[in-house]
């Protein structure tokens, strides 16, 4: 039965080979991993990466939950800051008056 890969551990294994030149045959010895399994993992990045240039984006439901719980906790960070510097405008116009 073959290991499961983290898709965070198979884009950096893609990187090695598509942004730093690495030989693909060359990864796959060093991490004992497949080659064929490598070159799937490539093409998959490769397809991700041209995707993005072009603005087609594709996202799984759980890297969009992610992105949602993210944007909710800088909304609400900048919620706070926004209610703390009204708070600090009012007393400084107060004291002018």
């Amino acid at each position: 039965m073959g290991k499961h890969h983290t898709q965070e551990y198979k884009e950096y294994v893609s990187k090695l080979i598509v942004e730093e030149g690495r030989k693909a045959s060359d990864v796959a010895y060093e991490l004992e991993i497949s080659a064929k399994t490598i070159s799937r993992w490539v093409a998959a990045y490769r397809m991700k990466i041209n995707a993005e240039k072009t603005g087609e984006i594709y996202i799984t439901p759980s890297e969009l939950e992610k992105l949602k719980k993210q944007h909710e906790k800088e909304l609400q960070q900048l919620i706070e800051e926004n209610e703390i510097l009204k708070k600090a405008m009012h007393i400084f116009t107060k004291n002018q008056a």
